[in-house]
């Protein structure tokens, strides 16, 4: 048997220096550190920062006191406003990359353009998105949901960092259909699209994959519905508890793979657990291996 482990599996840049200032916070600051909202979509990590001495509000007008976090995925100026006016110490932990589509979302609002994101409307990072359009945002989900849009001479459509760019390329050839004049801007970061491709290469190369994650994380999600697409004997699990004797039998190669908020030790309780439930019924030994 052998387990087959994606390239480019775990954490990205974007939550691991989320991470880090969170926990640096921790340190250096007396009193109550939260962050608002999770700081990435991960049940175990929250958990443990909160073992730590880090809590989550989902609400600014719940939070009173003490150092405030914004979390990867970004806030809109709103909320930044309302955080300056109760006088709170805030620390900014939004992706750069994301920093980077909100930028880009304030200057095309300023040119008048209507803005077409791809993205989820409940994430985190859409909704602020949206924040910074100047009321020229709309969140479409599909392409079905494009097709409902009246004829435009100018628009612009760009994506939440990690959206699917199959679902990407779709809402563009239909946007194309109904604007003059469209700019396309793939703001789907490097890091989503490596983590795509590779989960995608591997579930042509195994007989059952396990994607690695929180249920509550869009760009897992996103890997699950790619490899789901190739290979239906994909797994959405959020820990290696949920992993069970069924999922595995009569597979010799399996393969695992993880969101951009996965830690790498639930990747290594998944690779233990497939051994632990293999093992008692064969002699012969399992191998793992990365992704070449």
């Amino acid at each position: 048997m052998e387990i087959i482990i994606a390239k480019n599996t775990g954490l990205c840049y974007g939550v691991k220096r989320a991470l880090k200032t969170a926990q640096k916070t921790r340190r250096l600051r007396q009193g109550k550190v939260s962050t608002l909202g999770d700081l990435i979509h991960n049940p175990q990590v929250i958990a443990d920062l909160e073992a730590k001495g880090v809590g989550s509000i989902e609400d600014v007008n719940d939070i009173e006191e003490g150092t405030v976090i914004i979390r990867s995925h970004g806030v809109s100026p709103e909320i930044h406003k309302a955080l300056k006016r109760k006088k709170l110490e805030v620390i900014d932990a939004t992706c750069p990359i994301v920093q980077k589509i909100q930028e880009l979302v304030a200057r095309l609002a300023r040119e008048n353009k209507e803005i077409v994101i791809v993205g989820n409307k409940e994430h985190p990072e859409s909704q602020g998105l949206i924040g910074h359009s100047r009321g020229r945002g709309l969140i479409v989900e599909n392409e079905t949901q494009t097709a409902a849009l009246a004829f435009k001479r100018k628009r612009a459509v760009l994506a939440q960092s990690t959206q699917d760019l199959h679902l990407f390329k779709k809402v563009v050839a239909s946007l194309i259909e109904k604007t003059e004049e469209l700019q396309v801007f793939n703001t789907i970061c490097r890091s989503t699209q490596t983590r795509q491709r590779t989960t995608s290469e591997l579930a042509t190369q195994v007989e059952a994959l396990f994607i690695v994650g929180g249920k509550n994380s869009s760009n897992t999600r996103k890997l699950y519905q790619i490899s789901k697409r190739i290979l239906p004997r994909t797994y959405f699990i959020e820990n290696a508890g949920q992993i069970t004797t069924e999922m595995l039998r009569g597979a010799r190669t399996i393969g695992i793979s993880g969101g951009a908020s996965t830690p790498p030790e639930a990747i290594e309780a998944a690779v233990e657990k497939i051994q632990q439930i293999f093992e008692p019924h064969s002699r012969e030994e399992s191998r793992v291996q990365c992704q070449k």
